[in-house]
């Protein structure tokens, strides 16, 4: 588990690193504002890329659970908040957390990147720890460490944009399209098309 001590040893170290990319995994996006999830999650992203920690930024997620996708949204506010986008990348096809990894890792390999980590909630990051062991090469986790976001929050923009590009008009959700037992699966890895980003 990634516990707060955890996740702030795995911080002090990632000081001294530079990733190519880091992966964000994306969050449903309503069509109306970000979910606090996903703006901690993209402003853990911008502090890593404005501290020097990441390069580049890939985020990933298609539209799974509304119309939008999540990738796509995610890339948007990044810009908004001041994320070049000379090194904003999206990854749209993952409709589970282990695809997010796997997909984006695939997509780095063929952008040239090749030190690369996942940045996310210590939750999640627990979740995909022996996925990330199993399925990917030499993934580090960066947890987000609250303690950094709470300084960061009172300079916090919630910026407007323009969702418009992200909406999937022949969208259907995840729950009408697949069983239980699919999605179950899905969670697990065992769904992935490994012909994406070949």
């Amino acid at each position: 588990m990634l516990t707060k001590t955890k996740s702030e040893k795995i911080y002090k170290e990632s000081k001294s690193k530079v990733y190519d990319a880091i992966i964000v995994p994306g969050i449903p996006f309503n069509g109306k504002a970000w979910s606090r999830t996903m703006k901690g999650r993209i402003y853990w992203a911008k502090h890593l890329y404005d501290a020097g920690i990441a390069t580049n930024i890939i985020f990933s997620g298609s539209s799974v659970y509304t119309p939008y996708c999540e990738g796509e949204v995610m890339a948007m506010y990044a810009k908004e908040i001041g994320i070049s986008p000379d090194h904003i990348f999206v990854e749209d096809k993952a409709e589970h957390s282990t695809e997010n990894v796997y997909y984006s890792f695939k997509l780095a390999q063929h952008l040239g990147f090749t030190k690369v980590a996942l940045a996310t909630d210590p939750f999640q990051g627990s979740m995909l720890k022996k996925f990330v062991r199993k399925k990917v090469e030499n993934i580090d986790i960066l947890p987000i460490v609250f303690n950094v976001l709470r300084k960061m929050e009172p300079d916090m923009i919630d910026p407007a944009i323009d969702d418009t590009s992200a909406f999937r008009s022949t969208f259907v959700s995840i729950l009408d399209r697949e069983s239980k037992l699919k999605r179950f699966r899905g969670t697990l890895g065992l769904n992935i098309n490994t012909s994406y980003y070949e």
